[in-house]
């Protein structure tokens, strides 16, 4: 991938990260924020990443909010998971395979491999449709629009198609690396099997998942030889793993369907963690906080200690308007759950929200801790802004802003209020420090800078003298 077309990818995944922050799933197609989620999707992924011999820090997850079953990676060892893959799937051990397929493809350089054999401008062209998928999932419709229409007349998911026989190695790699991890690979088969029938479908109905990754019977029988003959074919998910993965099911779908279908999915009779999870989600979806906040209650009655329903109750109260009720669930969940920064994020949003100097200074303490993590969440650099302002350091504020609109690949905008930030900051300090680096980055280029300032003088009135 050329270079401007790995600086547009990461611009495009650095506006969806802002355009998608959530202490919860997002409602609208886009890439999901949830700690929740996240953490349980990185402990299926992490394991399989270091049998690969991958650095998993090195490796970024996505969720894509999508209820279609499908995964990928692109370049830049990015893997995307859909969160159609988490709720269809039977057990873990059916999510665990098809991320092991989707490592392997990353472990075996397919995505580079495929570039290789597609010279010209046909690699071009491929990649930018790649790049206008991620920016409409990431909810810049307009744009995914606009850079998928001047690739040409063809589905981004067709031009990046695996070869059979890429995908043969992919699955042997899954196989390998779930081995290696003392996993079973009956997840994977059972999946291909389940779903087989959809290869035998239109195209317009097929799962987007078996686009990608053409299936064939051949295939699905090689890979039940390879599952059979693995020592840990036999292994089961455990119970813990099951019950938390029917609770973030339960936790997708409250958030991700109509509250009427998840109350009818989850009736009252359904005394069950999952099914109160998902009740009080959509019920707070429907305006019912008095019935949500009964739910939670006997969520905390039942695990006191869980951060993710103090974090719930958090969120359904600063939703509702009632800003200084949520700060203690919120600031409860930080402190059953430190490491976690969205957690951190969510509290120092209630605090600047809820104002006062104290709010503010502790709001800014918890911001500067999750961002050392977070450095591309542009909702978080926007608090950060926010805090600063609203207790009169102007140059901070001003840095933030520079940080938010780096992280989200607008480095004209990056550039201006690094430029304010350095300008009224404190020579030698880490902030100051900071704003050059900022600077030194995004340094335009004398090509840039005419077009910057062409797009200024457009920004501005045009007033007619009169004399």
């Amino acid at each position: 991938m050329s270079d401007a077309l790995q600086k547009l990818t990461r611009n495009v995944l650095g506006a969806a990260a802002a355009l998608t922050l959530s202490a919860t799933p997002a409602l609208a197609q886009g890439l999901v924020r949830d700690t929740e989620i996240e953490m349980v999707m990185r402990e299926y992924t992490d394991p399989l990443l270091e049998a690969a011999e991958l650095e998993p820090t090195a490796v970024d997850l996505y969720l894509v909010g999508d209820m279609s079953f499908n995964a990928f990676v692109t370049q830049g060892q990015n893997i995307f998971l859909h969160t159609g893959l988490i709720i269809r799937a039977e057990n873990p051990g059916e999510i665990k395979g098809v991320i092991a397929h989707e490592v392997g493809h990353i472990e075996l350089a397919h995505l580079a491999r495929l570039q290789d054999a597609s010279r010209g401008g046909m690699a071009t062209m491929m990649a930018t449709m790649g790049i206008g998928l991620i920016a409409a999932l990431a909810g810049a419709a307009d744009a995914g629009a606009a850079i998928m229409a001047s690739a040409g007349q063809f589905a981004a998911l067709d031009m990046a198609q695996y070869t059979r026989g890429q995908e043969a190695s992919a699955d042997q790699a899954a196989i390998r690396l779930l081995t290696a991890t003392g996993q079973s690979g009956e997840g994977l088969v059972s999946t291909f099997e389940r779903l087989a029938y959809q290869e035998r479908l239109s195209q317009a109905r097929r799962w987007e998942y078996f686009r990608s990754h053409p299936l064939s019977a051949d295939r699905v029988s090689a890979l039940r030889r390879n599952v059979d003959a693995s020592p840990y074919r036999d292994i089961p998910d455990t119970p813990e793993e099951i019950a938390m993965l029917e609770r973030i099911q339960a936790k997708i779908i409250g958030f991700m369907v109509p509250p009427s279908q998840t109350l009818s999915r989850y009736p009252l009779s359904d005394t069950s963690i999952p099914a109160r999870y998902a009740r009080s989600v959509a019920y707070f979806k429907d305006g019912l906080i008095d019935e949500a906040e009964a739910e939670i209650a006997h969520l905390l009655e039942a695990e006191p200690e869980n951060p993710f329903f103090h974090e719930l109750l958090a969120q359904v109260r600063f939703e509702s308007g009632l800003i200084a009720e949520s700060i203690e669930p919120s600031e409860r969940a930080v402190e059953l759950m430190p490491d976690a920064p969205l957690l951190q994020i969510y509290l120092a949003r209630s605090l600047i929200a809820e104002g006062g100097e104290d709010n503010l200074n502790a709001a800014v303490l918890h911001l500067n801790r999750a961002l050392i993590f977070e450095r591309e969440n542009s909702f978080g650099w926007f608090q950060k802004s926010l805090a600063h302002q609203a207790l009169g350091q102007n140059a901070m504020a001003e840095l933030a802003t520079a940080e938010r609109f780096y992280s989200i690949g607008d480095e004209r905008q990056a550039h201006l209020f690094a430029r304010r930030a350095h300008d009224e900051l404190e020579r030698g300090t880490e902030a100051w420090i900071r704003s050059a680096e900022i600077l030194a980055v995004t340094q335009p280029t004398n090509r840039e800078m005419r077009e910057w300032n062409r797009v200024e003088r457009e920004r501005r009135p045009n007033f007619m003298t009169q004399g």
